[in-house]
């Protein structure tokens, strides 16, 4: 096949998938089943705990670190399912990526609470966050599998969810200290 030959079946193919995606979306992920109300209450509820509970002095560092979750996790749940390992079944919308209520909310908001609480509390961070990785993993990852909202693949399982909750976190919260000790240097 030559280069031209590839990105005119690589298009197609991706036509007929966005169109069976929106297909299954409008006949089994739409506003009107529960587990679309599932999904955006969790992609909203975080959101409004975030709102009442953020260190609002602190309101930078501590979103900067959500963020870097976010991102991280985005970046990892997208070949997760390209891949077949981690499939969300019903999501919010078929634009967006399909764990965009966890991966942009719940994820994020839990451990950026987490990591605000410890900081500020003079708690062991990394402690903490191996109970909420364990939380996230085995208890609501098993929950959403068993309301059959996600499926593994190819061997994935809650545990490899844990693994990637707790290096995620890791990687956001030494890159957050990474860049408040570059602000306290060049502010001294």
């Amino acid at each position: 096949m030559s280069y031209e030959e590839y990105w005119k079946k690589i298009q197609q193919t991706t036509d007929e998938l966005t169109s069976l995606v929106e297909t299954y979306w409008q006949n089994y992920s739409n506003m009107g089943t529960w587990q679309f109300w599932f999904v955006l209450s969790v992609l909203i509820l975080p959101l409004v705990l975030l709102y009442f509970t953020v260190d609002r002095k602190r309101i930078f560092e501590v979103f900067f670190f959500g963020y870097t979750v976010h991102v991280l996790w985005t970046y990892v749940s997208i070949p997760l399912e390209r891949y077949g390992y981690f499939i969300h079944t019903y999501f919010f919308t078929p634009i967006l990526p399909f764990a965009l209520n966890m991966a942009s909310s719940a994820l994020p908001v839990g451990f950026l609470l987490l990591y605000q609480y410890c900081t500020k509390a003079n708690k062991n961070f990394y402690l903490y966050m191996l109970l909420l990785s364990a939380f996230f993993a085995f208890g609501f990852g098993t929950l959403e599998e068993v309301l059959g909202l996600i499926e593994f693949g190819k061997g994935m399982n809650q545990l490899h969810l844990f693994i990637i909750d707790i290096v995620i976190a890791l990687i956001a919260y030494w890159f957050t200290k990474l860049l408040l000790k570059v602000k306290n240097k060049s502010l001294s």
